[in-house]
């Protein structure tokens, strides 16, 4: 057991390790644009990735708004489960997302989807239909890439296919985003 858990953790030292630094960077700007442009952002992904998703949107809308001069107007698409429920069920399940983004999405907002695969087809449908609706896209995505790699502004890659460790790194990805806006008093205009 100690040399599985050893493996793990330098497995996952190797997956954070391949964190673009500079990638990120600009993804904190982005989101420092959609801040002082009051653009709403929208953040989903489908199992871990959405628990991600809400994740983030929680500390992005309560702990960086309450270090910034204004709030960021953020929202997980996977929280409303009465919503999703109904698009699946009445449409199909590639429609729980796009659905969504239609009834909120303008020109100039934010769509950040979180995906291993990339290839997942509700996501890859959300970001097809924002981009071609001037919405700025970006995909957190594992090695595989997929198509989200492809379609995106702006895509972050992890250096790795195992499901936890993408999922950890885009979570940390997701830390440094907030803390970024909690912790330099720069990006708190």
């Amino acid at each position: 057991m100690n040399e599985y858990l050893a493996t793990y953790i330098q497995a996952q030292k190797d997956a954070l390790d391949s964190i673009p630094v500079q990638e990120v960077t600009k993804l904190i700007e982005t989101f420092r644009k959609a801040l002082q442009d009051d653009r709403q952002i929208f953040v989903f992904g489908n199992g871990g990735s959405a628990a991600n998703a809400s994740h983030f949107m929680t500390d992005l809308g309560k702990g960086s708004s309450d270090k910034t001069n204004k709030r960021f107007r953020c929202l997980s698409l996977n929280d409303n489960m009465s919503w999703i429920t109904a698009l699946g069920n009445d449409y199909a399940y590639e429609d729980v997302f796009v659905r969504q983004l239609m009834n909120y999405a303008k020109p100039g907002d934010l769509a950040m989807v979180m995906s291993v695969s990339g290839n997942s087809p509700n996501l890859v449908k959300a970001i097809e239909w924002a981009k071609a609706n001037g919405v700025y896209t970006v995909a957190l995505v594992g090695a595989k890439k997929g198509q989200l790699a492809q379609l995106a502004n702006h895509t972050i890659v992890i250096d790795s296919t195992h499901y936890g460790r993408v999922e950890d790194a885009h979570m940390g990805i997701c830390h440094m985003i907030c803390y970024a806006f909690m912790e330099i008093p720069g990006l708190q205009a």
